[in-house]
């Protein structure tokens, strides 16, 4: 990056420039680049600050003379995330970027960038579960992959899955259907995407069906879990974007590690997947799983484009030198 100047993006202005193709594009860019080790990441760091915690995580890709980190407070009543985006051949700062859209839209890429080289290529319907403002991406992702014409939604209320429903089914242009529980949701499905905050899991091995794609994206912490062991141990292959981060955020797999029902030796990262050095089905049958947690070079690599793209079109303030 041979321009200099710096920037400040705000959040409309990042909602202005990022949308869900951008994001793909960058994060398969990205995960080919790691295949080829040349990206170093840092899994998220949590300090205590009270009643929450100081997130922080970092990553650099030396090759694109880019480095970055993303920090935030949670826990204390909202939250406000930023990423500080770094030129590493002498041009220092670059960009300081509202984060909080960018990393809704960045963590469906990741889903979608899964669910394009893991779930069958004839995949038809989604079942989601969770109708937060991340499960909007999750739909979005996984339909910009596969061509995707019905989608069933399940959450606790009533009310939020409903208007889910008819908001993503405009949007899409897809018939989007409100269901009554997380088993209706899952049945039938190829592709289910689990997108809650949930303690407890919400997705069980009952509810796993032979050539299913799972998105577990909801939780990055060890007191919860999304899928039951049960639900783990039905996964023919299980992927994950970073496995250090994994074991120290993934609920799931840490407690199915515990009770010996999964190894970590098993686990393969996504990027393997997207550079074609292995195959994520053998079968149409084979049940493959993701679990997000989403990491610092994936917000890098979105925020990398943001900042050239700002460029472009003249959008953002400019810092000081």
């Amino acid at each position: 990056m041979s321009d200099t100047k710096r920037l400040f993006l705000t959040e409309s202005d990042v909602n202005g420039l990022l949308d869900m193709q951008l994001a793909l594009d960058a994060l398969d860019d990205v995960f080919r680049a790691r295949s080829n080790g040349e990206i170093f990441t840092e899994p998220r760091y949590r300090l205590p600050v009270g009643k929450g915690s100081y997130n922080f995580m970092a990553a650099t890709w030396p090759k694109r003379g880019l480095a970055g980190h993303k920090s935030y407070v949670a826990g204390g009543g909202g939250v406000n995330f930023h990423v500080m985006l770094y030129g590493t051949d002498g041009e220092g700062l670059l960009a300081v970027i509202e984060a909080g859209r960018m990393g809704q839209v960045r963590t469906g890429a990741a889903s979608g960038i899964a669910t394009k080289y893991m779930a069958r290529e004839n995949s038809k319907l989604v079942g989601i579960i969770g109708s937060g403002y991340q499960a909007e991406t999750q739909l979005e992702a996984v339909c910009a992959v596969r061509d995707i014409s019905e989608a069933k939604v399940f959450s606790r209320t009533q009310e939020n899955r409903e208007s889910f429903a008819e908001r993503m089914s405009d949007r899409l242009g897809i018939s989007v259907t409100a269901v009554d529980s997380n088993e209706a949701a899952a049945e039938g499905t190829d592709v289910l995407v689990a997108v809650t905050n949930s303690v407890e899991p919400v997705v069980t091995g009952d509810m796993v069906e032979a050539g299913m794609h799972i998105n577990a994206a909801g939780n990055n912490s060890w007191m919860k879990r999304e899928l039951d062991t049960a639900a783990v141990v039905k996964a023919d292959l299980v992927a994950c974007d970073d496995i250090d981060q994994t074991k120290s955020e993934c609920g799931e797999l840490m407690r199915a590690a515990e009770t010996g029902h999964f190894s970590w030796e098993a686990m393969v990262r996504l990027d393997r997947l997207v550079a074609g050095l292995r195959t994520a089905r053998y079968s149409d049958d084979d049940v493959t799983l993701f679990e997000s947690q989403g990491v610092a070079f994936e917000d890098l690599a979105v925020c990398a484009r943001l900042y050239e793209l700002a460029l472009e079109q003249g959008v953002g303030s400019e810092l000081p030198a």
